[in-house]
């Protein structure tokens, strides 16, 4: 299922290990100038988390992809962290 990402949404961590990630501490757009550190997280219509990445330092230390099935269930995600090669993961 293909989904348009519909707002964005900035984080200064998440807990848990489970997919898609929980975030927590949600900051203000206004707020990343003074942060080296943070996550935007992309969601759809429905809710559904797109994508995230953690920025260090305006660079992209680490990002997910999501897709989700017809039914609304995470299908498989797709983890990059630095210049590591990607790792899916099919559910």
């Amino acid at each position: 299922m293909n989904a348009t990402i519909s707002r964005q949404r900035y984080f200064l961590t998440y807990r848990g290990v489970k997919l898609p990630l929980q975030f927590a501490e949600e900051l203000a757009a206004d707020a990343l100038s003074n942060r080296n550190t943070y996550f935007i997280a992309s969601y759809d219509d429905a809710g559904r988390m797109l994508r995230c990445e953690k920025r260090v330092y305006g660079e992209v230390e680490m990002s997910h992809v999501y897709a989700y099935g017809d039914d609304g269930r995470l299908v498989s995600a797709c983890i990059t962290v630095g210049d590591d090669e990607a790792q899916w993961m099919h559910f």
